[in-house]
């Protein structure tokens, strides 16, 4: 991969994981960036995942042609990027390693030895010059943990920007990068909203011209498209005005009450999304409550609670920290409904929602007065704020 006349590509394509992080459905893989600045003093830039640590030696040198790196800069302490630091110390012992603070205890911890005799300690707006290229250091605690920092080389002005930006997939992959980048940024970022805006503002001071992540493609062009949907993301708004209709189901009347829902919905040209929890990529609709502006959940009463996969589903919302969005709810119960008194009393930890007046509980199946609460829910549903 072609990124400047210095800066070089030496990551690698992980085609046979499933769930990374151990939950997150990965059907196009992995990719597990790591790159190198060739310039007076050569600088790597992370490491790699522990299964790919002989194609990440022979990526170095195969880009490096006998020569030997000065420094491994260490933006992000995740194994995934971290896994091969003391292999890449041993393998070059007269080389020195950059990162924050909080990197090398983390370092002391997963490896035994925070190479006090090598280390460069780095802080916000501190500098390392290579040669023609030099790398000034940010600070981002928490994007999405707290060693985190990334640099900025001022002469491609490129940002180096740990696992912010990143993506699900490998790089031989064709696809929208929207979609995987929004999956990983809510599964993955989203509880850190806050400490991601701040990170913005601090990028905003560069003159940034490309966009190198750990996860993902290089960005290159149009790179306000993506920082503007970052700072949606991270500010919590909604990226696009619809409804999703999260739903779980036993004997299928829930079902065909969601899906009158969505039928009344389209009719009023509203976007709906519908989720069948038990049955659905839950990281799917979780990305997707998030994306859209409404929300309805809608579950059975079960053993004087709620069906587990939306109680599942309302927990991942919450340690994301939902809000500013329109929710409404739909019950059922044969004999004691009490599901959407659940359901609202968790929804009530969030900050800044809005619920709708009308909701629906239903004895069993389908009545008229269900019908005409559907009804009463799709037209305050489609009120535009």
């Amino acid at each position: 991969m072609y990124i400047s006349e210095d800066i070089k590509y030496i990551g690698v394509n992980d085609y046979d994981i499933d769930l990374f992080e151990g939950q997150y459905p990965v059907p196009n893989g992995m990719a597990y960036n790591s790159y190198v600045i060739v310039d007076e003093k050569i600088a790597i830039m992370d490491s790699v995942d522990q299964n790919f640590t002989d194609e990440w030696f022979n990526n170095i040198e195969n880009v490096l042609n006998g020569r030997e790196p000065d420094y491994l800069i260490v933006h992000h302490m995740e194994p995934d990027h971290s896994a091969n630091i003391k292999n890449f110390m041993d393998k070059y012992p007269t080389c020195k390693i950059v990162a924050s603070s909080m990197g090398f205890v983390m370092m002391k911890n997963y490896f035994g030895i925070d190479f006090s005799q090598r280390k460069i300690v780095v802080k916000e707006k501190d500098c390392l010059s290579l040669g023609k290229h030099t790398l000034h250091f940010i600070q981002a605690p928490n994007v999405h943990w707290p060693e985190v920092i990334m640099s900025y080389d001022d002469y491609d002005k490129v940002m180096f920007t740990a696992d912010a930006f990143g993506k699900f997939g490998t790089l031989d992959i064709e696809e929208d990068w929207t979609c995987e980048a929004r999956r990983y940024y809510i599964g993955i970022v989203g509880r850190f909203g806050a400490h991601v805006q701040a990170v913005l503002k601090k990028l905003a001071a560069f003159d940034i011209q490309m966009i190198c992540s750990l996860h993902g493609p290089v960005l290159k062009e149009n790179l306000g498209y993506y920082i503007n949907l970052y700072d949606i993301w991270s500010s919590y708004e909604p990226e696009d005005e619809g409804v999703v209709i999260a739903y779980s189901s036993v004997y299928g009347n829930t079902k065909k009450a969601v899906e009158l829902l969505k039928k009344e919905l389209e009719l009023k040209n509203q976007k709906v999304v519908l989720h069948d929890l038990a049955r659905c990529e839950m990281f799917e609709a979780v990305e997707d409550a998030f994306r859209y502006s409404k929300l309805v959940l809608a579950t059975t009463t079960y053993m004087g609670d709620i069906y587990p996969c939306m109680k599942e589903f309302i927990h991942h919302l919450l340690e994301r920290n939902y809000t500013k969005r329109m929710v409404g709810f739909i019950e059922n119960g044969s004999w004691a409904p009490c599901a959407n008194k659940i359901m609202k009393s968790m929804m009530d930890t969030c900050k800044n929602l809005t619920y709708t007046d009308t909701s629906v509980s239903i004895l069993g199946s389908l009545n008229d007065k269900n019908l005409e609460e559907l009804d009463a829910l799709a037209h305050e549903l489609s009120i535009e704020a």
